[in-house]
């Protein structure tokens, strides 16, 4: 398989797939009612993972959704529902998600089919929750540190226990993922070490850290049966802010990104620094967009989540 070409200079629109944590419930719902791709999306997600996802995604209840093994399938459903129904209105040339969104975007270039992407984010959830379950753990949001300042806080915290940087979501904020007394520990500390606050998020385990080790191994696994398509365009990966240069690769990163950190803010650095001047986030919610505002002030990003935001897009491509 070639290698893909480096990102160029002229490129100009970049697609942004939210991850988990966008979830909300009516997520998608307009498009079923409007949309005959959007109906033709969900039936086939649902019979292959065996969810009733149009219920969840339109009555909840709302724990039910924020499971990582419901929530990551619907997310991606919803984002791949929304993408289809934006049409031609959006031609991109490059693409990023954060975390689960990761696999959007290589649906979305091309690299696999729907299907094989609803199949991997299910496993993928199943195999997280599991792990989730496994060991008491979590993650919290560190307000006003650097990366070193963050690391530092690790290894006062952790005493003996996994505990580590998982997101480098923008400038301030940090994500940490750990086992949970370690968590605990990392929000007393935070303020000795400058920090400004320290929030305990609402997840199921530990994402993006030793803790998934066993998901890792086991997606592996799952990932070995799978061949890959050559992306259509450059989608930057989590791991290293750096785009995929063969199918081997997104293999290779996928399982890595599961235990190593999301440095969406490179990333995002990443896309600014190659010249990309249209940023569409396509999916619920509108979380990229708020982390772009606190990366580059400068930079709009329009939020593709509603059936309403679609119709808007396709007039002013009229």
């Amino acid at each position: 398989m070639g290698k893909l070409p480096a990102l160029s200079k002229d490129m100009k629109t970049a697609l942004l797939f939210p991850g988990q944590g966008a979830q909300h419930i009516g997520m998608g719902v307009d498009l079923l009612e409007s949309h005959p791709q959007a109906r033709e999306l969900f039936d086939a997600a649902e019979k292959l993972t065996a969810l009733p996802l149009r219920k969840l995604c339109s009555e909840g209840p709302e724990d039910q959704l924020a499971r990582t093994d419901i929530a990551q399938p619907a997310i991606f459903t919803v984002s791949a529902a929304m993408l289809s129904c934006a049409g031609k209105a959006i031609a991109a040339d490059c693409a990023a998600g954060l975390s689960l969104g990761e696999y959007t975007a290589l649906y979305a270039a091309g690299a696999m089919d729907f299907q094989t992407g609803v199949k991997l984010v299910a496993r993928l959830g199943e195999l997280m929750q599991q792990a989730a379950m496994a060991v008491s753990s979590g993650m919290v949001s560190i307000i006003g540190l650097d990366e070193a300042k963050a690391a530092e806080l690790c290894t006062a915290a952790a005493d003996g226990q996994v505990l580590a940087c998982a997101n480098f979501n923008c400038p301030g904020q940090i994500v940490l993922s750990g086992e949970q007394a370690a968590c605990e520990r990392a929000a007393a500390l935070a303020e000795q070490f400058g920090a400004s606050g320290a929030v305990p998020l609402k997840v199921a385990g530990a994402f993006h850290s030793e803790v998934m080790r066993p998901a890792a191994e086991a997606f592996a696994e799952t990932l070995a049966g799978i061949s890959f398509t050559q992306p259509r365009f450059e989608v930057v990966s989590n791991v290293d802010a750096q785009a995929y240069r063969s199918t081997a690769e997104i293999k290779e990163k996928l399982v890595a990104q599961l235990v190593s950190p999301v440095r969406w803010q490179q990333c995002m650095e990443r896309l600014l620094g190659t010249g990309v001047e249209k940023y569409y986030e396509v999916g619920p919610g509108r979380v990229l967009a708020g982390l772009m505002r606190r990366i580059d002030r400068k930079t709009r990003v329009t939020s593709v989540n509603s059936g309403g935001a679609i119709e808007k897009l396709a007039a002013n491509e009229a």
